[in-house]
C-alpha cells in the first residue's frame, strides 16, 4: 500500500530541474531575469510547503545575485534548502546551476534567499522547528540569522 510520501528524502531540501526554452529568453538568446525569478518563487514555495506541511506565501526576497547569463537550451537545476525557521516563517536558500548539456559544462549562475510564511485558513500558523546538526546546516542557520538582523536594521 502506498503512503502520501513514499520516499526517503529529507523534507528540508528540494532539487528541481528545467530546460530553458525560447519563450523564456530575450532577443539575445538569454533567459529573462523575470522568468528566472518566477521559477525561483515556485521552487521556494515547493521547498517550504513540503517542509511546513501547509501552504506558504512569499514574504521577502532578501538577495538575488545574477552571476552569469543563462542561454537557451541550458538545463537549470535548483538546489533549495530550509536554512532557518522562526515560529511561522522559514528561509529558503536556493542555488541555481546552469548546465550546458551539449558540452557538459556546469556554472553556478544564481543564488538567492526567500522568506516564506506558513498560512492556513488565511492566518499564519506555526511550523516545525528545524535544529541544525551538520556543519553546513549550522553555517547556513547562522548566515540566515545575520541576514535577518540586517533586514530588521533597515
Amino acid at each position: 500500500m502506498e503512503t502520501a510520501y513514499d520516499y526517503e528524502m529529507d523534507p528540508r531540501v528540494l532539487r528541481m530541474s528545467i530546460l530553458v526554452n525560447p519563450s523564456m529568453a530575450n532577443f539575445s538568446g538569454v533567459m529573462h531575469g523575470g522568468d528566472l525569478l518566477k521559477i525561483l518563487d515556485q521552487v521556494a514555495y515547493a521547498c517550504a510547503t513540503r517542509y511546513c506541511g501547509v501552504g506558504v506565501v512569499t514574504m521577502a526576497v532578501d538577495s538575488v545575485t545574477f552571476k552569469h547569463p543563462i542561454p537557451i537550451g541550458s538545463l537549470l537545476t535548483f538546489l533549495a534548502s530550509i536554512n532557518y525557521t522562526g515560529n511561522t516563517s522559514c528561509e529558503v536558500g536556493i542555488k541555481v546551476i546552469s548546465e550546458d548539456i551539449k558540452n557538459k559544462f556546469v556554472t553556478h549562475c544564481n543564488s538567492c534567499y526567500f522568506t516564506m510564511v506558513a498560512i492556513e485558513g488565511g492566518k499564519k500558523v506555526k511550523i516545525p522547528q528545524f535544529e541544525p546538526k551538520t556543519e553546513i546546516e549550522k553555517r547556513r542557520w547562522n548566515k540566515a540569522i545575520e541576514r535577518k538582523k540586517k533586514m530588521l536594521q533597515k
